[in-house]
Order: structure tokens, then sequence, then C-alpha cells
């Protein structure tokens, strides 16, 4: 009945529009591929292609599931990251160490983020997001001074690879891309801006650096804020999404943009 009527815009919306214009189908330079996954099935999923051409969204693959999980598909399609609002589907995805994360929020007006026009900004937290929890579980079980003490014992020492290291490296690689561009045609302007906010403080920072630097990822703006709430600094960054491992700084974020929790490793267990 409601077939063609275009469905309303998620909290996704604004991210997945601005990723895909990164692509250059002009220039046959298209590295950004959006995957639609859902659990309609195909006769009722034709009203999301509906609204994927009402909104100009180039997205031409699809799977329906007809109720099955669609988080199944992750590997198969290659995919870097599965965005859902179902927390039950991302909680498994995480538990299956798949790269998944909650989507926060409704959609967000084009005013709340980034000024400029075709520009996508993305931040990410560190300790659980691009690097693995364990320097999290040094702070739960020994505090604040045995985690500082800890890291600056192995500050050299890279930290393993988290749930959203691939995206973040394919994001980093894609810029560097840019900045190549950028070099030689200086009329072109970057459109991948990025962030990584954490709560670590220095002395903290040096392993940070040293794990970014291990993996030859990069970031354009870094903030170390050691307890300072970090909406403070999304408020001023305005990243058109922000991905956290924990719900007490992604649930804040949601309301400024759309926000991700990612509930993987030691933060998200119970006490």
């Amino acid at each position: 009945d409601h077939e063609s009527e275009p469905l309303p815009k998620g909290g996704g919306f604004q991210f997945i529009r601005r990723l895909l214009a990164v692509n250059d189908a002009k220039n046959h330079f298209e590295p950004i591929e959006v995957i639609l996954l859902s659990k309609n099935d195909a006769d009722t999923g034709l009203r999301v292609f509906n609204s994927l051409e009402h909104y100009g969204l180039p997205i031409s693959r699809a799977a329906f599931t007809c109720g099955q999980k669609p988080y199944r598909y992750i590997d198969a399609l290659n995919a870097s990251l599965f965005l859902s609002a179902n927390d039950l589907d991302v909680s498994e995805a995480i538990q299956q160490q798949k790269p998944a994360g909650l989507i926060l929020g409704s959609d967000r007006s084009e005013a709340g983020n980034s000024d400029t026009e075709g520009e996508l900004k993305i931040a990410f937290d560190f300790d659980g997001i691009i690097a693995d929890d364990s320097a999290e579980r040094i702070y739960k079980s020994d505090g604040l001074i045995g985690f500082q003490s800890h890291e600056s014992n192995h500050s050299h020492e890279p930290l393993s690879p988290g749930p959203l290291h691939r995206l973040v490296k394919q994001i980093s690689a894609l810029q560097k891309w840019e900045w190549e561009k950028q070099r030689l045609d200086a009329s072109y302007k970057p459109r991948l801006r990025t962030a990584m906010i954490t709560a670590r403080s220095a002395p903290a920072h040096r392993r940070v650096i040293n794990t970014l630097r291990s993996w030859d990822i990069q970031v354009d703006e870094a903030f170390f804020l050691g307890g300072i709430e970090k909406a403070r600094i999304l408020s001023e960054f305005r990243p058109h999404i922000f991905f956290d491992d924990q719900m007490q700084h992604a649930q804040p974020a949601s309301v400024l943009m759309a926000s991700v929790h990612v509930p993987y490793g030691v933060a998200n267990q119970a006490d």
C-alpha cells in the first residue's frame, strides 16, 4: 500500500550520502560501495529501492533476508562496517568478531554538521575502536596510575587491531590519495577529514601515536582529553558520524550528530 511512499531518512542518512559522494564516477574512481542489508523480503524490499532512488543514493546492491540475520553476510560481501539500529544484531555481530556498530539518534540536518559542502568528517575513539581493548583491561584492573605506568612502559609496542581497524585504515588510504591529488592539482579540495578523540592523556598518548604509525594510519586531528567530555570537542569538530565503544560517550553525541556505539570489549561487559 505504501510502496511508492519514500521511507523517512534514518540516523545514518547524511553519513551515507556524503560517503558515496567521495566517489568520482566521471573519472572512474569509485573506491566506496554501500550495500543495503535488510530483513525484508524482496517483494516488500521494492519500497527500499524506491526510497533510495527518491533520495538519489547510488546504491545498487542489496540483500533481503526475509527475517534472517543480515550480519551473516558481512564476510561474504567483504564489508568493513555493518551499521544497524538493531542492537541484538550488532551485539551478535561483534561477538562473532565482525565490524559492526549500533547507530543512534535520528536524521540530523546539514546545518548541524560540517559547513563545507561535500566534505565528510568522521570521528573515532581509539581504544576499543581502532585498537583492541587490552589497554582498557589494564585500566579496569589497575586503575589510572597502573594504566599510565603500563602504557609508558609499553609505549613502543603497537596495540592489536580493534573492530574498526580495517575501516579506519581504508579511510586513511583514501585520504592519502586525496592529498596526492591535491599536490598535483592545487584546485582540488580533499573531502575526507578525520579526528581521533580519546580519553587518554600524556604519557599514554605515546603508545597511540606509535601504534598508528605502525599501521600507516594518519588522522587530521587528534584529541587526548584526559577526562574532558568528548561532546565538547565533537560540538566544535562537527563530524557527520562518531564511533565510540562506550555508550556514555556515544549517547550524548547522538544529540549532535549520527553516533555509533560499538559494543566491543571489556567496556561493555557487566562488572
